[in-house]
């Protein structure tokens, strides 16, 4: 109880992190030519997010009736504090955002759902654009050089659609891409899925009038 008390007061605050680190990360990205003070600045400012999340995290475990048991479950906040190179995911806290609008926009099934479908789809696009740019630009070979290619690179591929005429080089930038359509089949899943029920609940409730 101490755990979810102390989540559900630090939900909005981590949320507005997540919104700055958003800003802190895809600012250097989509501006490379920026003043060097701005670009330390922006890194500093990511790094001290970074140590809000440690704090966070720490007080949780602290929190916690059982340690072990609460980091295992919760391994993947323990893996974005730990790991340097999975940084830009602490964006996912922005998902806190979504749980904030889901409570205050609609109690149905298919409204939930939909706020959850419209979220996930917008923040993958979004974020795997501002991944694949900055894996590709200045990789040899590259042609994902723009945030234009990126955004409709990512918007192909988050479909799977998968036109070919843009294409990462790179491991990293493979290794986002791999994700992006994980996630994509995810998504049209989900909707398949809920169009489904959707009309089932119809039929039944025709069923039951008649």
């Amino acid at each position: 109880m101490r755990v979810e008390t102390w989540e559900r007061k630090s939900e909005v605050p981590l949320t507005l992190l997540a919104l700055a680190f958003l800003v802190a990360y895809a600012w250097p990205i989509l501006d490379p030519r920026m003043d060097a003070d701005i670009r330390t600045s922006l890194n500093l400012a990511t790094w001290t997010i970074w140590a809000a999340f440690a704090v966070d995290l720490a007080i949780r475990l602290w929190l916690a009736d059982r340690t072990a048991s609460y980091a295992l479950h919760h391994w993947y906040d323990v893996a974005l504090v730990v790991l340097p190179m999975l940084r830009p995911l602490r964006l996912l806290r922005l998902i806190a955002l979504v749980r904030i609008l889901d409570r205050s926009a609609t109690t149905s099934l298919v409204g939930r759902t939909a706020v959850y479908l419209a979220a996930a789809a917008s923040a993958s696009v979004g974020l795997g654009s501002l991944a694949i740019l900055d894996a590709e630009r200045g990789a040899h070979g590259a042609n994902i050089t723009t945030f234009g290619d990126a955004l409709w690179w990512a918007c192909e591929t988050v479909t799977t659609v998968g036109y070919g005429d843009r294409y990462p080089v790179t491991g990293q930038g493979r290794a986002v891409a791999v994700v992006l359509m994980l996630v994509g089949i995810g998504l049209i899943g989900s909707v398949t899925a809920t169009v489904a029920a959707t009309i089932l609940a119809r039929v039944q409730t025709e069923s039951h009038r008649s």
